[in-house]
């Protein structure tokens, strides 16, 4: 029995009816393109939030988090959209598969997570998604994958209230180990892309800058709205539409300046996910890395979404031999990918960590990311 199992025994005087998983994910490539109906290519962590869990006989929804050694219980009154606190993403889940329609009995889940929190790796989505995988299962639904993302977001959007895109949840459900997943954010389309590091004889840092998000929702509306308003001038639905050989005419179509620089990130972008999945389908390092740094500096130049964390931290792996590296995630913190010569991580990590202290800056954390599965069941 695992330590999560013992817990849940203890707590209901019964062994779980199993225990279930979902995990973190990175970005490998792809950033800002999801709401513009474009590509991204994310790759699930080994790093999970797993949930040992039963069914209650009394309707209610007994949520533990090993975490922040709490327990909430939810009954059916309690679930109202804006529901404060940590538990609001598991009882959020329960929301959106009742909305959807199924009729999801009351359980005992208890949680634990090692998926970094604040760091821009989807510690929501994987609490979102180990949950529906769960209670999926105890109540007996057949779920396709990408519906349960769809209902793991609904949870997101319009429970908890963060206006997340569907990546997070779709890489958490959909993700198999030694794969990328390139996924079209239009048709919802998927591509298990085979990713085995150790075959570039490189390995994948990832390290969290630790720096504070600040003004994230007020950047993020901004990016948006800019993305939308030179879509609507270029008379296309969303800027997916604009070719990378149309690039040129539609920058000179545009007057505003930052506009341009916003179409041309998401341009560029969408074909460097395109190139990045050709390299990987056949292993050509040369050709990979460099997506990387030419994706880092569209964001630092033209999305203007990096921050000097960030930006030293990329530059410092870089000239301690990464062979290519990135800010992941949406932006202004979080962590940064970096494709590392096997067997070198730690090394650039220090290498990093000894220019921030020099920088006076808080001391970062990297670990080495595997390409993992997706969401699925423990025992």
């Amino acid at each position: 029995m695992t330590a999560l199992e013992d817990t849940f025994r203890t707590r209901t005087g019964e062994a779980p009816s199993g225990t279930w998983f979902a995990p973190g994910r990175v970005n490998l490539i792809g950033e800002h393109t999801d709401y513009n109906d474009g590509f991204c290519m994310p790759f699930a962590l080994p790093h999970r939030v797993t949930v040992a869990a039963g069914p209650r006989k009394d309707g209610q929804w007994v949520i533990t988090s090993q975490n922040k050694h709490e327990t909430v219980t939810v009954a059916p009154a309690d679930l109202t959209p804006g529901r404060p606190g940590w538990s609001s993403y598991a009882a959020g889940v329960v929301w959106a598969l009742r909305q959807a329609g199924y009729d999801i009995a009351g359980a005992d889940l208890v949680l634990e997570s090692d998926v970094p929190v604040g760091a821009g790796l989807s510690s929501s989505a994987a609490l979102e998604c180990a949950v529906l995988t769960a209670l999926a299962e105890l109540n007996g639904l057949d779920i396709a994958g990408m519906d349960r993302a769809r209902l793991a977001r609904t949870a997101e959007n319009e429970f908890v209230g963060a206006p997340t895109g569907l990546m997070d949840q779709a890489a958490s459900t959909l993700c198999t180990a030694g794969h990328a997943l390139f996924f079209d954010c239009r048709d919802l389309t998927v591509e298990q892309v085979p990713f085995d590091p150790a075959t570039f004889g490189v390995e994948v840092l990832v390290l969290d800058t630790n720096t504070p998000h600040s003004l994230v929702d007020s950047e993020y509306a901004e990016r948006r709205t800019s993305c939308h308003e030179a879509a609507r001038q270029l008379g296309v639905t969303a800027l997916r539409e604009v070719s990378a050989d149309g690039l040129g005419d539609a920058l000179t179509a545009l007057a505003d300046p930052l506009l341009r620089k916003r179409v041309r990130h998401v341009v560029t972008e969408n074909e460097r996910v395109r190139q990045a999945r050709q390299a990987l389908r056949t292993g050509s390092l040369d050709e990979l890395a460099p997506l990387l740094d030419q994706s880092h500096a569209s964001m630092r130049d033209d999305f203007e979404i990096t921050v000097p964390t960030v930006d030293l931290a990329v530059e410092t792996a870089r000239a301690a031999g990464a062979l290519g590296a990135r800010m992941t995630g949406g932006g202004f913190g979080g962590c940064i990918i970096a494709l590392v010569p096997a067997g070198r991580t730690d090394e650039v990590g220090e290498e990093v960590a000894r220019a921030f202290a020099e920088a006076g800056y808080a001391a970062p954390a990297w670990f080495t990311a595997t390409p993992s599965a997706g969401a699925g069941r423990l025992r």
